[in-house]
C-alpha cells in the first residue's frame, strides 16, 4: 500500500488531532502529546509536529520551523458548497470564498495553528 505523508507544523497537537478526527474523518494512529500525533486518511498520514518534536528544533541558520504558509493538503470532496455550510456551522475559519475555475471549485480552511486545509470538487464533465 502506498501512503503518503504530510508533516506540519502545530502549536497545539491535541487541538490538532480533535480537529482532524472530527471535521474531516482522519483516525488517529499515534499520539505523543504535547510533542508528536499522527492521523490517517485513506493514504494520507498526516504528522502533527508540535514546538517540543524533534521536527520543531530550530535550523542551523536560526529559523524556527512554524505553522502556516501557503502550501497544503488538498481534500476532494463531492459538493463544495455542502462542506462549507458544514464546516461554517462548527466554527472554522476560512481563508477566502469559494473559486471556480476550469478544473473545479476550491476554498482553504485553517487548522487551529493556521495551517491551510484546500477543500476541491472537480468540475463536472
Amino acid at each position: 500500500m502506498t501512503r503518503f505523508n504530510v508533516r506540519y507544523m502545530v502549536n497545539d497537537v491535541d487541538a490538532a488531532v480533535a480537529f482532524y478526527t472530527t471535521h474531516f474523518g482522519f483516525r488517529l494512529l499515534s499520539n505523543a502529546a504535547p510533542a508528536f500525533a499522527d492521523v490517517l486518511l485513506e493514504d494520507l498520514r498526516l504528522l502533527l509536529s508540535g514546538p517540543t518534536s524533534s521536527a520543531g528544533r530550530p535550523m542551523p541558520d536560526g529559523r524556527q520551523p512554524a505553522p502556516g504558509g501557503w502550501n497544503r493538503i488538498q481534500l476532494v470532496v463531492d459538493d463544495i458548497a455542502a462542506e462549507v455550510a458544514r464546516l461554517r456551522a462548527a466554527g472554522l475559519r476560512f481563508r477566502n470564498t469559494i473559486v471556480t475555475g476550469p478544473g473545479g471549485s476550491q476554498i482553504v480552511v485553517d487548522d487551529p495553528s493556521g495551517n491551510p486545509i484546500e477543500l476541491f470538487q472537480p468540475a463536472r464533465r
